[in-house]
């Protein structure tokens, strides 16, 4: 091998080595082989490696997709340029389920019970017993108007477009005091759903007097401002003195059951038995025309006062918040005014355990002071809050209706004390219906209600039912399985009654399981049950009384025949042993 050959070879021998040395996975060739003379030719790669020219690139393969740019990352100000408010009825129509209307028949029903609650309010803050009548009109299988008319005291005109028009508008938030309706998004969110699924505006017609002209509108819901935009606003004539009526196009599905408006309407009925409620479903040749639920009495519900927040129910955020708003000029003053039943001295004993001047100005409170006097409050023994905010239905009246409605043979009402959660006063009360034609191989029915409105879903999420599940009916003769409702023929009715209900959810549905509320239902149960139980051992008593009896009667005569045969009797003398003996045999099944 000539000089030049051989420094060729250990050249290209060493970039080999050095490429299997960072890891290549070609084996070395063994020492004893010798390699041959002629070199075969290398790639162009190789030959061009040890030249001072680039390597050129091999052509891609076939099917290889190109490396993607990187992309452009948004920087803080791109960020701040997308930011902007979002307006709450924006919020709800992309989030509309939850204010129950998450599918077309629960949105149909949903729509008739915002209106209902409204109109019974209305009513009765006016003094007025209640006429609803509620209008279902199907335009073609998927496509309903609904309409909702009472007698009401009508609405203001400059009213009408914020009510109907505006999400979070109402004069209910802000005071304690019970009432149907809570936070003034129910008939607005309606009138909204109707618009996003058929385009139509909600249609109003209300009267404030007979002197007064009645008003029509036709108004529109702007998501993006939660403003309204009236169509049509034009006096009109109508028959009725005062009143409003509503009527809004929409998207649903209409059906029976346990879940159906007419159910609803039944319900409400029960709760609610000064009203008289007219309902015209959309098929009335099936039920003869509109369906009439009578009202039991001619009596409102007592009117409730409206109360101040309790101290005991205020958090320490709130408690800041309401020094800083406050007209009065000293801490003391706040407690005693801003609170209810704080008096003069229990303010000062307040300001004297937190160790905060009683004169001090409220505005300058620190948030030290604040959280002091916040712990002072819990420790100090603060009365009960007021309970003429809460107006009950009434055990006589929940009787009532409960035999209006249902067929049975022991009727039972309960109306327990108020007592406290969080500061808010509420009571509960339990009515029951036994026996009669209800099934007896079925769970028990249960009717949930909250301010005298029926609560149609998410029954299993309700404090209501884990209180009937968690009540062991079976000391009380009734069959229950582990952890379900009970079995037998039994219709159940709970109330509660508050300045301010605690729901789960905005669409009202069910009630949060405080334990202060479950245990008063199932106290409110458990007083029901006792009640049920002994009519029940008193109807098993009587059965088997009754079955004795037929024995006697049916075998006292046979053995009278027997004696006959046997002693030679005459029939006046047989006669007289069966009275006899049965007389005998009545007086030891009496003891």
């Amino acid at each position: 091998m000539s000089k030049q050959e051989s420094f060729a070879f250990a050249a290209g021998g060493e970039r080999k080595g050095s490429k299997a040395g960072k890891g290549s996975k070609t084996p070395k060739k063994s020492a004893r082989k010798t390699p041959s003379r002629t070199a075969a030719p290398k790639p162009a790669a190789k030959r061009d490696a040890g030249s001072g020219s680039k390597p050129k690139k091999a052509p891609a393969a076939k099917g290889r997709k190109k490396a993607a740019a990187p992309r452009t990352r948004a920087t803080a100000k791109d960020m701040a340029t997308k930011q902007r408010d979002i307006s709450v009825s924006e919020f709800f129509a992309k989030n509309r389920h939850l204010l129950g209307f998450d599918n077309p028949s629960k949105a149909l029903l949903t729509t008739v019970k915002e209106g209902v609650d409204n109109s019974l309010d209305a009513c009765e803050e006016a003094g007025i017993v209640p006429d609803i009548r509620v209008e279902i009109r199907q335009l073609d299988e998927t496509r309903f108007v609904v309409a909702i008319e009472d007698n009401g005291p009508g609405i203001v005109k400059a009213q009408v477009p914020k009510i109907f028009g505006r999400l979070l508008y109402g004069s209910k938030f802000h005071r304690l005091r019970q009432s149907r309706g809570q936070q003034g998004i129910g008939i607005s969110a309606a009138g909204m759903y109707g618009l996003l699924t058929t385009g139509k505006p909600v249609r109003i017609t209300t009267r404030t007097g007979v002197k007064k002209p009645a008003h029509f509108f036709e108004l529109v819901i702007d998501t993006k401002s939660n403003e309204p935009r009236v169509k049509k606003d034009e006096e009109v004539e109508w028959d009725k003195s005062h009143g409003t009526r509503v009527e809004i196009e929409m998207e649903g599905g209409y059906r029976g059951g346990q879940h159906s408006v007419e159910a609803y309407i039944r319900q409400i009925s029960l709760a609610n038995p000064h009203a008289r409620l007219e309902y015209l479903p959309p098929n009335p040749e099936k039920t003869n025309g509109a369906i009439l639920h009578d009202r039991v009495t001619d009596e409102l519900p007592p009117e409730t006062a409206e109360i101040k927040p309790h101290p005991y129910g205020v958090e320490l955020g709130v408690l800041m918040q309401m020094f800083r708003d406050t007209k009065s000029r000293n801490v003391k003053g706040c407690l005693q005014h801003d609170f209810s039943r704080v008096s003069a001295r229990t303010a000062t004993e307040i300001c004297n355990r937190a160790k905060v001047q009683p004169s001090r100005r409220p505005s300058e409170v620190t948030r030290d002071e604040a959280e002091r006097i916040h712990k002072s409050i819990q420790a100090t023994k603060i009365m009960a809050p007021p309970t003429d905010c809460i107006a009950p239905i009434g055990e006589e009246l929940i009787e009532r209706a409960l035999r209006q409605e249902v067929e049975a043979d022991f009727y039972a009402a309960v109306t327990r004390r108020p007592t406290v959660y969080r500061g808010n006063p509420f009571l509960i009360e339990v009515g029951l219906a036994y026996g009669g034609k209800l099934p007896a191989d079925e769970s028990v029915t249960a009717f949930r209600f909250a301010n005298r409105v029926p609560l149609q879903y998410q029954q299993g999420g309700c404090a209501i039912t884990k209180a009937v599940t968690g009540t062991d009916w079976k000391s009380y003769q009734m069959q229950q399985p582990r952890g379900s409702m009970p079995v037998g023929p039994m219709l159940l009715m709970v109330h509660i009654a508050s300045v301010w209900v605690p729901f789960t959810s905005e669409s009202k549905e069910a009630i949060a399981h405080y334990p202060e509320i479950i245990k008063e239902i199932r106290l409110g149960l458990q007083e029901c049950g006792r009640r049920v139980a002994t009519h029940i051992r008193k109807r098993r008593r009587e059965a088997d009384e009754e079955k004795k009896r037929a024995y006697i009667e049916k075998y006292i005569p046979q053995v009278a025949v027997g004696l006959q045969a046997i002693l030679g009797f005459a029939d006046k003398e047989r006669d007289k042993v069966v009275t006899n003996l049965t007389d005998v045999l009545e007086r030891s099944r009496r003891m």
